[in-house]
């Protein structure tokens, strides 16, 4: 039998109202407490985390696009970040990448923890297994601590920037990986670990590899609305073969269908029950780790928007700024905006902003629609004016707006 044919306008508009933009429109949003950002969360599955704070850090954006000005210190208090040590509702994990995640979900990663390391890596254990142990037994005996806080004698710090620690330093980040050691939060943005015994509820449940990858794919899906089996995979790190099985028993138990996209040239699975809308109205900017965007060949595929994160680009080679953050107006990426909070002179800077080639003749539009958002962003982050000091396509028209 045929699979039923989507328009590529119409898996658009599915896509950005699985993930919870449609209805992202400045000053229209209500009142925002922890349970909304609960769901949202819920929604989504995780928060990347990055350490870039020019603007603002990643997993602030997720919930700023789809929630608007909500209260960051009441995240901080959910997340025990800035604060505090105790094990809330939340940890952390490479769900992903290193990622926020309910402490629910737990034991739906315990066959990665589980998973045999590279050969260097094992070579690196099979070498520092005495230090392994002897950090482990301080983070037991002294409970919630950061590893700059160690004070295991082989612990010190070492020029040469983030990638130079010391062996006690890479032991924490071998013993959180294998789930010995479990994040409750942060200080200044470094992890605070404690021991996995301490802190989790027990019984842990056992969930088998085949039902948690299941799982996974089925979250994925759900956040996704209408994806292809790379989708699927990427958007919690599984390996393909993996997803095609995954998706094969949810497309035999009827929570995925089969549907032919125009344009994109694979086969794609539509979630069960997912809405699809005669419209969207959104205006938002996205993180470059925001699920709608993070799966590059994805954005592509679904937006025609080619993109790169540009703070890995040498200067010099950079099209569109330092920190590039896409922009949604509601079922396009209309263009990408580099932005700068500059906290000591109160100022929210456009260092650079670019429409698409194929919305020039509507720049001025949307830029106007655009402003709100900024200026949302800027109060949001305590600035008190925004700033077009940059070059690109889009700023004559973004600087006349606001």
């Amino acid at each position: 039998m045929t699979p039923p044919r989507i328009s590529a306008a119409q898996a658009r508009r599915i896509a950005i109202a699985a993930s919870g933009l449609d209805g992202a429109l400045p000053g229209e949003r209500g009142r925002l407490g922890a349970r909304t950002i609960e769901r949202t969360i819920d929604r989504l599955g995780l928060l990347q985390l990055d350490s870039v704070n020019v603007f603002e850090r990643s997993h602030y954006l997720p919930l700023l696009a789809r929630l608007g000005p909500y209260d960051r210190p009441l995240l901080d208090r959910m997340l025990h970040h800035d604060h505090g040590s105790g094990l809330g509702g939340y940890t952390e994990y490479v769900a992903h990448e290193a990622a926020v995640i309910p402490v629910a979900d737990w034991p739906l990663w315990a066959w990665k923890r589980a998973q045999p390391m590279r050969p260097s890596d094992e070579r690196w254990v099979a070498g520092h297994a005495q230090l392994i142990d002897d950090v482990l037994a301080e983070f037991t005996e002294r409970g919630p601590l950061r590893p700059s806080e160690m004070e295991y004698p082989e612990h010190q710090r070492m020029p040469g920037g983030w990638w130079n620690k010391s062996d006690a330093y890479w032991a924490t980040s071998v013993l959180f990986r294998h789930g010995q050691l479990v994040t409750v939060g942060r200080s200044r943005f470094e992890r605070r670990y404690a021991a996995a015994v301490a802190v989790l509820p027990e019984p842990q449940p056992r969930i088998d590899r085949a039902d948690a990858q299941r799982e996974l794919v089925r979250r994925a899906a759900r956040a996704f609305g209408v994806a292809t089996l790379d989708d699927l995979a990427d958007y919690y790190r599984l390996k393909v073969a993996d997803a095609r099985t995954a998706i094969a028993d949810l497309t035999d138990a009827g929570e995925l269908e089969q549907v032919e996209v125009a344009g994109w040239g694979r086969p794609a699975y539509l979630s069960a029950g997912t809405r699809l809308p005669r419209r969207i109205r959104s205006t938002a900017l996205l993180s470059p780790f925001d699920p709608l965007v993070w799966f590059r060949p994805r954005a592509e595929r679904i937006f025609g928007f080619e993109y790169r994160i540009s703070i890995y680009t040498p200067a010099a080679q950079r099209q569109h700024g330092y920190y590039v953050l896409p922009v949604l107006i509601d079922d396009e990426l209309v263009g990408r905006i580099d932005l700068k909070s500059d906290r000591r002179a109160g100022v929210l800077r456009v260092q650079h902003a670019t429409v698409e080639p194929e919305h020039a003749e509507r720049a001025g539009e949307l830029a106007h629609r655009l402003a709100p958002a900024l200026a949302e962003a800027a109060a949001w982050q305590g600035l008190n004016r925004i700033e077009v000091a940059g070059p690109g396509t889009w700023a004559r028209e973004v600087a006349r707006a606001l």
